[in-house]
């Protein structure tokens, strides 16, 4: 199985290393009423501003490594995600996971591919 990381962690259980190229990225939350007029005059009404998603992909696991992955998020709605803030220091929110996927690559020799989710700040 491959290794570990505290840097990432669910309900303080570290993830897998993932793959290169962690995705982060922030949006605002614009309140429902948010909208343009009939003149094309955008008018926002932000909620929140900043709400952060991680999108992490692993090209290829294992199905214990899979199993692992699955059992982190298992019967959680929400959870505490732990991870590094611009400066390195580690930082946690609560969070959801969103959009995630796998393609069962092999079912003779238990090789999964393309696992991606994305984590998002509640």
């Amino acid at each position: 199985m491959r290794a570990t990381t505290e840097l990432f962690m669910i309900d303080r259980i570290p993830m897998l290393v993932p793959d290169e190229n962690v995705e982060i990225s922030a949006e605002d939350i614009d309140a429902s009423d948010s909208g343009r007029d009939e003149s094309g005059v955008m008018h926002r009404f932000v909620v929140r501003r900043g709400v952060r998603k991680w999108t992490f992909s692993y090209a290829y696991l294992t199905e214990e490594e899979y199993r692992y992955m699955e059992s982190l998020f298992a019967g959680a709605d929400t959870f505490l995600f732990a991870f590094p803030d611009r400066n390195g220091n580690p930082k946690e929110v609560m969070a959801y996971r969103s959009k995630y996927g796998i393609l069962w690559h092999s079912a003779a020799t238990g090789q999964y591919r393309n696992y991606q989710f994305n984590v998002v700040e509640c």
